[in-house]
């Protein structure tokens, strides 16, 4: 385990720093809380967290069966999205397949980081019924939260604080979630995929704007989960290279999360950056097999380090996660030869059987699996 005595990089004093879990009380979670090993979640069925969510696409029994398949695998918590368009169009039945999903995943063991605000893919979401997916296009539908509109309009930041304070205050001592991701890789531009020049100078700096707001919002709250949120690609060796985005993020987390796909090398030189900021680590997205980030690479090295593991991805549906990135601009007629990310196809079969049995037996001998009564 890290020293709590670790230095952390110098900042100005802030009002969002004031309510900030002492290292020691983050510790003591990670400690009470185990090993975390789990995925990134969405239906099969579902395009993006619109479809997971909403009323006439919400899947219980499929959230149920693929769930199941998680625990199967050991893992024992997941992260999962939702979208301020859903507390919009109807709070109260979003509050209660909030409700649902939390009971069924507590069922099987699995607690839920749930994350509030998401800047990648498309940055023009809509109620309602959702696109059809792009032929083996990675995330062809997924969308931001807030979208392109909200978010170049900081004017209307206030009128996301209904939705924050709903959302944290209805399950602040909630047991069934672990812990609260404010935002998703918030300077994420998607330039593959997506371009606004204005929106590409400026959303570093509204997206920064909008997470001060969120920050104070839930430390009002105050709930019982520590909080999170995701850098994502940026040098974070030095304080004279990392952004200012990514430092805020590290510096104002209770429990310190971060992205990497690379492989083994790279993701320990990842590791090894973030310590710095003396606090428990999860890396909240990872696993691509074409760059050899892979369970069997990267796993032993999360456990070695006691950092709580996150995959992308669980069962290969209408997201196509199991496709490239660089579907976008390369077309694959038919399934990519090594899949992206994803662990079982919609039947239920495993990818690869070999990985799902290193999975079960890595877990099997390092994560607590829950105990529900």
């Amino acid at each position: 385990m890290l020293s709590t005595e670790l230095p952390v990089p110098f900042l100005d004093h802030d009002p969002e720093l004031a309510n900030r879990w002492p290292a020691k009380k983050a510790y003591n979670w990670m400690e009470k809380t185990g090993w975390l090993v789990g995925c990134n979640y969405i239906p099969s069925n579902a395009i993006n967290q619109l479809e997971m969510w909403q009323e006439d696409t919400f899947s219980p029994q499929l959230i149920d069966k693929e769930l199941g398949l998680a625990a199967s695998l050991g893992f024992n918590t997941g992260r999962v999205f939702l979208h301020h368009l859903l507390w919009e169009q109807n709070k109260e039945g979003f509050l209660d397949r909030i409700d649902q999903y939390l009971s069924i995943a507590y069922s099987h063991g699995i607690r839920t980081m749930f994350v509030l605000f998401d800047a990648v893919w498309d940055p023009f979401p809509k109620s309602g019924a959702q696109p059809v997916p792009k032929h083996n296009v990675h995330n062809s539908g997924w969308v931001q939260c807030p979208g392109y509109d909200v978010l170049n309009t900081p004017d209307s930041y206030d009128e996301l604080h209904d939705y924050v304070h709903g959302i944290v205050t209805a399950f602040k001592d909630d047991r069934r979630v672990l812990i609260w991701d404010l935002y998703n890789e918030p300077d994420n531009m998607n330039l593959a995929s997506y371009k606004d020049d204005d929106y590409i100078v400026h959303k570093a700096e509204l997206s920064m704007a909008l997470l001060k707001k969120t920050i104070n919002w839930v430390r009002v709250i105050n709930p019982t989960q520590p909080i999170t949120m995701a850098p994502w690609q940026n040098d974070w060796s030095c304080d004279t290279k990392i952004t200012a985005l990514d430092n805020y993020m590290f510096s104002h987390s209770d429990i310190v999360s971060f992205h990497c796909y690379e492989d083994k090398k790279g993701m320990e030189l990842r590791i090894k950056d973030v310590q710095r900021y003396g606090r428990p680590m999860l890396c909240t997205e990872y696993m691509a097999r074409p760059f050899d980030n892979t369970f069997e690479e990267i796993l032993p090295l999360f456990k070695k380090y006691g950092i709580g593991a996150y995959n992308w991805g669980l069962v290969a549906g209408k997201t196509q996660t199991h496709c490239p990135w660089d579907s976008w601009q390369t077309k694959y007629e038919t399934e990519p030869p090594v899949w992206f990310h994803d662990i079982f196809r919609e039947n239920g079969e495993p990818y690869i059987q070999t990985e799902v049995e290193f999975l079960k037996n890595f877990t099997r001998q390092h994560s607590r699996q829950l105990k529900v009564a």
